[in-house]
């Protein structure tokens, strides 16, 4: 592996590639995604209270979950997501809202207590332990809100079944800055909470 400058390695300005950045908004999306990821795992995993640490592959659509952690002897499972940048709004000098896309990449079979199935990117209640939102869009500073699975609203599109809408994550959910319930930015308080 090379130690090489990305930017030396494709041979492409600094200039050139935030030119790239901002006038392709899916490559934007796609890298800061990435990059909160890489976020997350410096400024919360390396933390000692944190005492296992793995990011499975983002091939395996079997495991769902950014990283799995083992903290307090349990193991957690955190998806890592995003603000919408179009739907990020400034109310004050620090005070923000904005709506986080929580769905998957790929598309999928879930099955349902009533028999029906679904082809869909949503995501399932239970399937993850933790959500992180990357809150950079408000404000452009690196920091992030908490929500348990259990406490994130679930869909409410009409055309699915009660039990289809009881077990879907709600595929835009609504976070404020400062955090306001069921959100907060404390993430250790919370999973102290789920110990």
């Amino acid at each position: 592996m090379t130690t090489d400058s990305i930017l030396k390695e494709w041979d492409i300005t600094e200039q050139e590639l935030t030119a790239l950045v901002r006038d392709n908004p899916s490559l934007r999306g796609m890298m800061l995604g990435y990059i909160a990821e890489y976020k997350f795992q410096h400024i919360y995993l390396n933390n000692p209270k944190i005492t296992g640490c793995v990011k499975d592959d983002d091939h395996d659509r079997t495991k769902k979950g950014d990283r799995r952690i083992v903290y307090k002897g349990k193991t957690f499972i955190i998806e890592v997501k995003s603000l919408q940048s179009k739907m990020t709004k400034q109310i004050d000098e620090d005070k923000w809202q904005g709506k986080a896309q929580v769905d998957g990449s790929d598309r999928r079979i879930i099955k349902f207590k009533d028999g029906t199935e679904l082809n869909t990117t949503l995501l399932e209640r239970g399937e993850f332990d933790v959500l992180a939102v990357n809150c950079f869009n408000f404000g452009n500073k690196w920091r992030f809100l908490f929500c348990k699975n259990s406490d994130l609203p679930t869909s409410s599109f009409a055309k699915y079944t009660e039990a289809q809408r009881k077990k879907l994550i709600a595929s835009l959910v609504s976070v404020k800055w400062p955090p306001t319930p069921p959100f907060t930015d404390d993430l250790f308080k919370l999973l102290d909470s789920m110990l």
